[in-house]
């Protein structure tokens, strides 16, 4: 019996998670939920799983569900209460699910008391991979990589020597825009962004998916959670998303991880690792498909890709430099303050005004986050007093 917390259980991966656990009782509890704003659905949950602990982004909510809950529940409110329930003794895992860089403090606080890590919040080591490394390294804590694309790499590579990695190879779907201009992605719309073909994610990672900013962050996640060279890090555009990604040998060999485009997959695999266990998913019939297709990224049109190669290319600050200035950019967009072009170009000036040094520590991070956050806002203020 695994006993479970998760960071963000009203998002698309907490409510995915939650079904799965509801369906293996047997297998694992619900000791810890943690959520925004979505204060009814939590309600819901905690109904149904009966957690020890939660959390809530605000006090006024926190106070509210105190009123409506048993005393036996503990309620907490913001970063220290998403703390504190991602550190409760009674937890052995921990879902990482939080969008954002506002995972990445929780996170490392649980990896800190010795819990294990099902990553879904690829922000966190984005921003901080070595220091999480670091940590997890000196608690024995494994971190289990819930995204598609990093489960997929991570089964490609059991039984294997690293030193016989070629490459990796990311797949993409390519978003709602693969086969659109420049001068027609300039005026799409959010609501067109938010329209993803394969997967129903969030707002902000659905934005991500349509800048291709997201296959830029899972690279530099990739390449700390697998000691990978970004350089043997590769991207494939790859449309129906059933392979989820694959590994390049030195052989020539090459092993993937394929399914149906559902997230329950791969967080069923952090949870149960190594075992892989039943679900009544329909099962992939590739008879159905018949073609799986393959294409390079246009880097002219997805300019984020770039970015996120010249930020873990610098190192240092300049990746957790580059992810501030794309959530406040994503933000801005999503409330029609800036073009759907804008997004990677604000990135591209706070990356070239920021002066790139080591990090040593978390507060750092966070010191960077804010700098590269402000810095993004004074961009789009620029851009808004034009119009």
């Amino acid at each position: 019996m695994k006993r479970i917390v998760i960071l963000g259980s009203t998002g698309s991966i907490g409510v995915t998670a939650l079904r799965l656990i509801k369906k293996n009782p047997e297998r694992y509890k619900i000791t810890g939920l943690t959520a925004g704003r979505n204060v009814e659905l939590l309600l819901e949950q905690i109904r149904e799983f009966r957690p020890k602990a939660i959390s809530v982004l605000n006090k006024e909510d926190a106070e509210r569900l105190k009123e409506i809950l048993s005393e036996e529940i503990d309620v907490y409110y913001g970063q220290d209460g998403f703390i504190k329930v991602a550190t409760m003794e009674e937890a052995d895992i921990v879902i990482s699910s939080i969008i954002g860089a506002a995972g990445l403090v929780p996170t490392f606080c649980a990896i800190k008391t010795g819990k294990d890590i099902a990553l879904a919040n690829k922000e966190t080591m984005v921003m901080a991979g070595p220091i999480i490394l670091k940590e997890a390294k000196k608690r024995n804590v494994s971190i289990l990589p819930v995204d598609s694309e990093h489960s997929a790499i991570f089964q490609s590579l059991q039984g294997h020597p690293k030193s016989d990695v070629r490459k990796i190879i990311l797949t993409a779907s390519g978003g709602p825009f693969r086969k659109m201009s420049l001068k027609e992605m300039a005026d799409v719309t959010p609501e067109q962004a938010l329209r993803h073909p394969n997967w129903n994610m969030g707002k902000k990672i659905t934005i991500d998916s349509a800048t291709m900013m997201n296959k830029g962050l899972e690279v530099i996640e990739a390449r700390w959670l697998f000691d990978i060279p970004a350089g043997k890090i590769n991207i494939l555009i790859h449309p129906q998303s059933i392979v989820h990604s694959m590994v390049e040998y030195k052989d020539g060999s090459v092993i993937a991880q394929l399914g149906i485009p559902d997230m329950t997959i791969p967080i069923s695999y952090a949870l149960s690792y190594p075992n892989h266990i039943e679900n009544d998913l329909p099962p992939l019939e590739l008879e159905k498909i018949g073609t799986l297709s393959f294409e390079k990224p246009d880097l002219d049109r997805f300019r984020c890709i770039s970015l996120a190669y010249e930020a873990i290319s610098i190192g240092g600050s300049m990746p957790a430099v580059m992810n501030g200035a794309n959530e406040v950019a994503v933000d801005a967009f999503l409330k029609r303050e800036i073009g759907f072009l804008d997004i990677p170009a604000i990135i591209e000036e706070v990356m070239s005004v920021h002066e790139p040094f080591e990090i040593e520590n978390i507060d750092e991070v966070l010191e960077v986050d804010r700098w590269a956050r402000n810095k993004a806002m004074e961009f789009i203020k620029e851009i808004r007093d034009k119009l």
